[in-house]
């Protein structure tokens, strides 16, 4: 595979810009534009691509609009409430807040679709929890919130699986079914390691809530809990898409936070709209120049080319799968899940195709690896943000993060290994595959 001297050095700016500090969007813009300058082309390629690719793509509305509902859901007193409600249910057991944390992402996945959102916010909440009183380490607390913070984007909504779907062109109903039982499966082997420790390291039992109480605790919650209810029927009852759906969580957080609950103020609305547009400003740059290095690699010929380098070498889909979660994983500690998900991925998905690998579980694997980046030392994202909500040193933090990342990674190569894991709920809706 041989590429041309104006890609090298363009490839070279990007790094460059990147490594001092300028956001990754502006840099893949910067070296694309260098790339059309030195080959001779239309500056204006580069307007054109990131202009049709961002406003002729119906399913770009969705990132935002779930954005919002995470941020309105974080301003208004949903995530407390639904923290009481986890508490009540599993918090009687040795290690129970532990279990709650895990149990509240659970449930705060079907909401949000975005670890960071999980992360800062409800987990700031589990974080005062645990620690409170000295019943876990702060490191211990900061590193079980941050592994179970990845398991939002992958059970139904996920921004990354939008995202992935809109790469490759694979549909986003049969992609978010596909994440419900690798998340569920994520999240038991989580208990499972709670539940093992805090034998071992003699964990606390909280005062248990009275069941009594559990009836008006729920009901209380419900309408917290029915959002996930509300967006999944919508999207597979046939009367939303995806993206009318995510305009239908942000609303529902809405009407819920202000009509039921009552918490949420004109100021706090303004600040969430304000904290919604910066994020969502932030994507869309990086998507923006993501279509424009993209557009370079295509005309570079690379993913056609790295396809029949890797064709050449007789690999069969597994090893290939195994192959791609090592590239994913090593990538992961030091670049962000969407530039990975934007640039890194299509350049991989004409194998896939080639060696009949179904997209929908292609997309769940590619999705776990890149929210296990997040988790993984030296770089990833979430110990960073837990580092600053928690206040333990990294070392600390790391340490502790690691046993989980282990049980991640074993569920990790569960799905790769049995494709069934992914596919058996959308088949179960319909979905009848997408081998070639």
């Amino acid at each position: 595979m041989t590429v041309s001297l104006a890609f090298m050095v363009a490839l070279g700016l990007i790094t460059f810009l990147a490594f001092f500090g300028l956001p990754m969007g502006l840099a893949m813009i910067s070296g694309s534009i260098l790339y059309l300058l030195m080959r001779g082309q239309d500056m204006g390629i580069a307007a054109e691509q990131f202009l049709n690719g961002m406003y002729s793509n119906y399913i770009m509305l969705a990132v935002p609009l779930f954005i919002l509902a995470a941020e309105i859901m974080n301003s208004g007193s949903l995530s407390d409430r639904l923290l009481k409600w986890c508490d009540a249910l599993v918090g009687r057991f040795r290690g129970g807040l532990a279990q709650v944390n895990v149990l509240q992402s659970i449930v705060f996945a079907g909401m949000s679709g975005s670890a960071v959102a999980d992360a800062a916010g409800s987990g700031k909440m589990m974080q005062h929890m645990m620690t409170k009183d000295g019943k876990y380490t702060p490191s211990y607390a900061a590193a079980l919130t941050a592994a179970t913070a990845v398991i939002g984007p992958i059970i139904p909504p996920s921004i990354p699986m939008v995202l992935y779907a809109l790469v490759a062109d694979t549909s986003i109903g049969y992609l978010f079914l596909g994440g419900v039982v690798p998340g569920l499966l994520m999240s038991g082997f989580l208990m499972v390691q709670i539940g093992v420790t805090a034998r071992l390291k003699k964990f606390p039992v909280e005062p248990p809530v009275p069941l009594r109480q559990l009836p008006r605790m729920t009901w209380e919650a419900l309408p917290v809990l029915m959002m996930p209810v509300v967006l999944m029927w919508g999207i597979y009852g046939g009367v939303t898409t995806p993206t009318e759906a995510a305009a239908v969580a942000a609303a529902y957080a809405l009407v819920v936070s202000i009509v039921v609950y009552r918490s949420v103020r004109a100021r706090d609305f303004y600040r969430s709209l304000l904290l919604s547009a910066k994020t969502t400003a932030s994507i869309g740059m990086l998507i923006a120049g993501a279509l424009v290095f993209n557009y370079v690699v295509t005309i570079e010929n690379i993913p056609r080319s790295l396809s029949l380098l890797l064709l050449s070498w007789d690999l069969d889909p597994l090893m290939f799968l195994i192959i791609v979660n090592v590239i994913l994983l090593v990538l992961g500690c030091v670049l962000e899940g969407t530039t990975i998900l934007l640039v890194i991925v299509p350049v991989l998905i004409p194998t896939a195709q080639a060696l009949g690998i179904d997209l929908v579980h292609f997309g769940v694997v590619v999705v776990v690896n890149i929210m296990l980046g997040l988790i993984t030392p030296p770089y990833g994202l979430l110990l960073f943000i837990m580092t600053r909500i928690s206040g333990s040193p990294m070392k600390a933090l790391i340490s502790d993060v690691m046993p989980f990342l282990i049980g991640l990674l074993l569920a990790l190569a569960l799905f790769t290994f049995v494709p069934e894991t992914v596919l058996w709920l959308p088949k179960l809706f319909g979905y009848q595959g997408m081998l070639l």
